[in-house]
């Protein structure tokens, strides 16, 4: 087996077709991968182009004394049947929820609803499964309270499993945030400084940032639309802190309701911020570059060192074999 491994390795024309087709997958997926991207880009700047023009005829409906007009998505309607039926919003709903919702990136009543939907649905959808996976399929040589016990365990994760997501959700969006609110916090230093206004600032950030944070695009434009139409410009800031929930844009939040308050110019405050922020990003990325020797240690005992040895110990190795 191993004179045949060697024989194969050696051979130059099998060398040669083996890297002819690993250039030709690499090429072929290089050029696919452009047909299957998404464009996240315009799906969520479009999504924030409705909640501005919610936000702009509720002010117009305010302001005329009618009755206000939401134009946001309505949830489906056997969820909404089930969510009212049950009357999930008070045994399963949270006040924290639509924070949450909001700081993963869905609003409206819609994804509130499908949330304590999928809080009803899914332990039972678990349960179920676990007692089929238990029961039926496996047939587990375990007393039955235990089976019970696990099922009951598989319906408790179950529950847990939407707000699980959420997390991962916010994760995820926030990290996208944190990468890319230094950079416009420099431009929008930059266009501040060259004679905008806020709200022509924070439109102009927007339609810049979206290349490297859909997530931060899709908050400056709400911000620019809150700027635009709420009667007191400092909630337009206080909810952008609320939506993101980091503590960079907390203490940005701050400051710009500070300046907007006492007059003091933006410009130096922007640069300040700007770099507090800058010098955050660059810290965290020192303390996860400063955590990589610990978690290496594991992989290079298990995977790196046995690859180093059979490296370094086989030639003598099949010498030895070949002389026996």
């Amino acid at each position: 087996m191993i004179d045949f491994l060697i024989g194969v390795m050696s051979d130059t024309r099998f060398l040669a077709m083996m890297f002819a087709a690993i250039a030709a997958a690499a090429t072929v997926i290089t050029l696919a991968m452009p047909l299957f991207a998404s464009d996240n880009l315009g799906r969520r700047m479009k999504a924030v182009a409705l909640e501005r023009e919610k936000i702009r005829l509720r002010e117009r409906e305010r302001l005329a004394g009618a009755q206000k007009i939401s134009l946001r998505r309505s949830p489906k309607q056997f969820m909404k049947t089930a969510v009212e039926r049950f009357n999930l919003a008070k045994w399963v709903g949270q006040e924290e929820a639509r924070d949450k919702l909001v700081q993963a990136g869905y609003r409206g009543q819609a994804p509130y609803v499908a949330y304590l939907f999928f809080r009803m649905v899914t332990p039972a959808v678990m349960f179920i499964a676990a007692i089929v996976y238990l029961f039926v399929i496996v047939k587990l040589q375990q007393p039955t309270m235990i089976k019970v016990a696990l099922c009951i365990g598989a319906a408790y994760l179950g529950m847990h499993l939407p707000y699980v997501f959420l997390k991962n959700k916010i994760t995820r969006r926030q990290t996208s945030l944190r990468r890319a609110f230094p950079d416009a916090l420099d431009l929008l230093l930059i266009c501040v400084e060259s004679g905008m206004s806020v709200e022509a600032a924070f439109r102009r950030v927007s339609q810049e940032i979206g290349a490297q944070s859909v997530a931060l695009a899709e908050e400056f434009t709400l911000t620019t639309a809150e700027l635009s139409y709420l009667p007191d410009r400092r909630q337009a800031y206080e909810n952008l802190a609320k939506r993101t929930d980091l503590e960079g844009v907390k203490a940005v939040c701050v400051a710009l309701q500070q300046a907007e308050r006492y007059g003091t110019p933006l410009g130096t405050t922007l640069r300040v911020m700007a770099q507090e922020n800058r010098d955050m990003r660059m810290s965290e990325a020192e303390k996860k570059a400063a955590a990589l020797p610990p978690k290496l240690t594991v992989p290079m005992i298990l995977f790196f060192l046995p690859c180093l040895f059979i490296v370094i110990l086989g030639p003598a190795a099949i010498k030895v074999m070949a002389i026996q």
